[in-house]
């Protein structure tokens, strides 16, 4: 677990990012009541009928690729992921794949004020945790600012995953690693998150008052692969689980080069046989080529 208010925080990300790439992020300074209201309009949400939810549909988002998808709605490795979910970003004016206005309900009243406050609590975070991450690498603590997030892309996520019975086959998010630089993610208490280590597949617990954070394949790429984008999963449970992961990634028209002192690593093949330090081209081209796949429906909205 890393501690925020510690010196030395970047060599600890550091050893966290070369051993699992996933760790537990303890005095982040967001505020408790706000993720409070979050969970409670999270679960009013998706406590509506289906046709409720669907006035907000991600159809609706057009190339903003924002919305609601019910379950089934989302693939991955071309699989149906058991869960539902609320796709956001940071609000933009329209004309950009993966950016424009977000889509909110009527109902739960408060929804729309707590997620963009969320939003910005977040992006503050994620930058926070990007200089511990330059500090780890030992480049100026304004590295990816400079280079890559002045103008991020950000996302975030809501995602119901229904409690299924026993045997249920298929996963609640099946084996992959996230596109871009680092997720932060909020989980209730109710676990479900796999993680993939050498030693093989272990429970990423919930503990009070922390994130989890893990890094994606472009800080991947950006390390020369000594930082690994770790698999992950979510296996489905008895129980109604919430997540909110939410995502910082380089602008879209970013070319994510290595640091110049990045000697490429080997490691084990990854989950899809992809590597993104072999990817040639900006971070739009290499994550709309992903969204395609997780949304077949919407790729025709996807064009640059």
């Amino acid at each position: 677990m890393i501690d925020l208010d510690r010196a030395g925080v970047g060599a600890e990300i550091g050893a966290a990012c070369r051993a699992h790439g996933f760790f537990y992020l303890a005095n982040h300074g967001v505020d408790h009541a706000l993720q409070q209201d979050l969970e409670r309009h999270s679960r009013e949400f998706f406590g509506q009928p289906l046709e409720a939810k669907m006035t907000v549909e991600m159809a609706r988002g057009g190339q903003a690729w924002r919305g609601y998808f019910p379950p089934g709605g989302e693939l991955t490795s071309g699989v149906p992921d058991l869960k539902e979910g609320y796709y956001f970003g940071a609000e933009s004016a329209p004309g950009r794949p993966l950016h424009g206005p977000n889509l909110f309900p009527e109902h739960p009243a408060g929804l729309r004020e707590t997620v963009l406050a969320y939003i910005e609590a977040m992006t503050r975070l994620g930058h926070r945790v990007l200089r511990g991450v330059a500090e780890s690498l030992d480049l100026e603590p304004d590295y990816f600012e400079r280079r890559y997030t002045a103008d991020p892309l950000v996302l975030f996520r809501i995602f119901h995953y229904p409690a299924q019975p026993p045997g249920t086959p298929g996963w609640g998010v099946g084996e992959h690693t996230d596109y871009g630089l680092l997720t932060i993610l909020k989980q209730d208490d109710h676990g479900g998150l796999e993680v993939r280590t050498p030693a093989g597949w272990i429970d990423a617990e919930p503990i009070p008052d922390t994130f989890v954070c893990n890094i994606g394949d472009m800080l991947d790429r950006l390390t020369g692969g000594r930082y690994r984008s770790t698999p992950h999963r979510v296996r489905p449970g008895g129980h109604n689980r919430l997540s909110w992961p939410f995502f910082l990634d380089p602008a879209l028209d970013a070319d994510v080069t290595p640091v110049a002192d990045a000697v490429l690593a080997t490691g084990p093949p990854r989950w899809d046989d992809a590597d993104p330090g072999e990817f040639r081209g900006t971070y739009g081209e290499y994550l709309l080529a992903k969204v395609g796949r997780v949304f077949p429906d919407l790729r025709s909205n996807l064009t640059p």
